[in-house]
């Protein structure tokens, strides 16, 4: 595809070249800040991570958000090393150093750290953890509804990956995206176990029905944030809304369809597997209902 979307798409920011990123209690030029090829999140994808998006000053939900790095990092045996405070101490020293005030989004990662040999076991991480935190000025730039393709790619059980994990390990998200992307479309949405449609490789999906709110169950998606957010917003302002199984069928008949996320928000959905969804532009709900979410956040 020539115009090819994602829900990461943003605008070219020239000073984002000299920005400065933490590292194990460092503030650093980009250029310097390395990570060694024996870090067990480069070796293994072994870490956790999350993303938070400043809004006129304020880090948005980022106590929610350092809850579930820790819930994360507790679930695979990782010890961070730092309070949660401290962890939003250094979002905060990172912001004040690179003077960022809105717009701006931060990938907070921490890895089991540098290991002694080249190996799988976690004991052989004996320099850990990494902590890094890339903060980039940025601001979403996404011309036009996004296109999905359903792919073989299932968001699977817990006792394999449990999808709740925001941990360096995406190469199944990623195999669904490539397979998205070979079908013509920008990202892929991905079904669950059984068949009901779950959530795309990047964000949460939600589909509107006569005037009503569907997503998934929650048992196969990451419990974003965001997502949970809308559902909130929803119930506060009468909107009727459903976590709920539902197939391709309903989907491809959904009045609007759209996705959340840390970074877009609400991104709306115009084509699922070569079918237009509504208008094939955003909806009036899924309008509303970013409108709804700006005012929360105070973008």
């Amino acid at each position: 595809m020539t115009d090819h979307v994602t829900t990461h798409q943003a605008e070219d920011d020239a000073r984002n070249e000299a920005i400065l990123l933490y590292l194990n209690g460092r503030i650093l030029p980009k250029a310097q800040a390395l990570v060694s090829v024996y870090d067990a999140g480069f070796m293994l994808g072994d870490g956790v991570w999350e993303g938070i998006r400043l809004y006129n000053g304020r880090w948005a939900f980022i106590e929610e958000h350092i809850e579930r790095l820790f819930e994360a990092a507790k679930a695979i045996d990782l010890t961070i090393g730092m309070t949660p405070e401290a962890v939003i101490s250094a979002v905060l020293e990172t912001q004040k150093a690179n003077g960022m005030e809105t717009d701006a989004h931060a990938r907070l990662m921490v890895t089991r750290g540098v290991k002694s040999r080249p190996f799988q076991h976690p004991s052989l991480s004996r320099q850990g953890p990494t902590v890094a935190i890339i903060m980039e000025h940025s601001r979403p730039k996404i011309p036009r509804p996004i296109r999905l393709a359903t792919v073989p790619h299932l968001r699977g059980l817990p006792m394999t990956q449990d999808p709740k994990l925001n941990s360096h390990s995406k190469l199944n998200c990623i195999l669904a995206c490539i397979a998205a992307e070979k079908a013509g479309a920008d990202e892929a949405l991905m079904l669950d176990v059984h068949g009901f449609v779950n959530t795309t490789n990047a964000c949460n999906f939600f589909i509107v029905k006569k005037g009503e709110v569907w997503t998934s169950t929650g048992d196969y998606c990451m419990n974003g944030i965001t997502r949970r957010k809308v559902i909130d917003l929803c119930r506060a302002n009468g909107i009727p809304v459903y976590e709920r199984n539902f197939s391709l069928v309903d989907t491809y008949a959904a009045d609007e369809a759209f996705l959340t996320g840390t970074f877009g928000a609400q991104t709306p959905v115009g084509v699922i597997d070569g079918r237009q969804i509504g208008t094939g532009e955003m909806g009036p709900m899924t309008a509303r209902l970013r409108d709804l979410y700006k005012d929360l956040v105070g973008a």
